[in-house]
């Protein structure tokens, strides 16, 4: 990826959308962006790939719902590249944002797309180009007079109990002395969302999120979770920046 003379880092970004307004739109607005050094556009998902042979694409924001293949097609050819572009979904309707979590896209936004939310979506794009840093948080816990060590990346949720917090492993669960409330704030940048008023859940850690009835849960191994309507939306949000807490669980080939 080249780099602006004042060290300023630059995207190469593709817009693929069938809505000549939409497409003209959304290109207009990157080109306002600093960050975005090159804007291509495409009217289809078979003209993206065309696009794409010649390489020099690090970001494609694709619309979902179009003729022939959709956007999510092309994301799921995307994941076979060997140097495959982030994804950035951009669509008028909220019902698949599981689906975009679950191929790894790295934002997710409705249209009409406000220019606010556009720049914080190339934000996250430039997070995930950066270098990542382990960065794993070690706690202690107290279990019948001895004190044992936990990994941060070992819990996948936590629950509150009063004043209390207990984390929850593969190996079972441990009682600290720390308010959910400050744990929210403490590991949100390392991946951890609340889906529920006392809960917290590790989203390098879901397996599985189910639709039902208008009701949300995750699966966690053999745990299922249920979460609460007014955390369903924050959850969406989050799911699809997944990627950036654990995107060494993915191995891509070559196309």
């Amino acid at each position: 990826m080249s780099r602006a003379a004042e060290d300023q880092p630059t995207l190469r970004a593709l817009v693929v959308d069938d809505e000549v307004p939409a497409l003209k739109e959304l290109a207009w607005l990157l080109g306002q962006d600093r960050r975005i050094g090159d804007v291509r556009t495409a009217g289809s998902a078979e003209q993206a790939l065309v696009a794409l042979e010649s390489g020099g694409v690090d970001v494609v924001f694709c619309d979902i719902k179009m003729p022939g293949l959709s956007g999510l097609d092309l994301a799921r050819v995307l994941s076979r590249f060997a140097q495959r572009p982030q994804v950035v979904f951009v669509t008028a309707y909220d019902a698949h944002a599981v689906d975009a979590f679950e191929l790894q896209a790295t934002d997710y936004l409705m249209k009409p797309v406000r220019p606010e939310r556009l720049a914080e979506a190339v934000r996250r794009v430039l997070e995930a180009e950066a270098p990542q840093v382990d960065d794993d948080e070690t706690i202690s816990v107290e279990l019948g007079g001895v004190t044992r060590f936990v990994q941060r990346s070992a819990v996948r949720y936590v629950e509150a109990q009063g004043d209390y917090a207990r984390l929850h492993t593969d190996t079972g669960s441990h009682l600290i002395r720390v308010p959910l409330t400050a744990l929210e704030q403490r590991w949100a940048a390392a991946g951890f969302v609340r889906i529920h008023r006392s809960t917290l859940v590790a989203l390098a850690h879901v397996d599985e999120v189910r639709m039902d009835g208008g009701r949300c849960s995750v699966r966690l191994g053999d745990d299922v979770l249920q979460v609460s309507r007014r955390h369903t939306r924050q959850l969406r949000d989050r799911l699809v920046r997944l990627r950036h807490v654990g995107r060494d669980r993915r191995a891509p080939s070559a196309p």
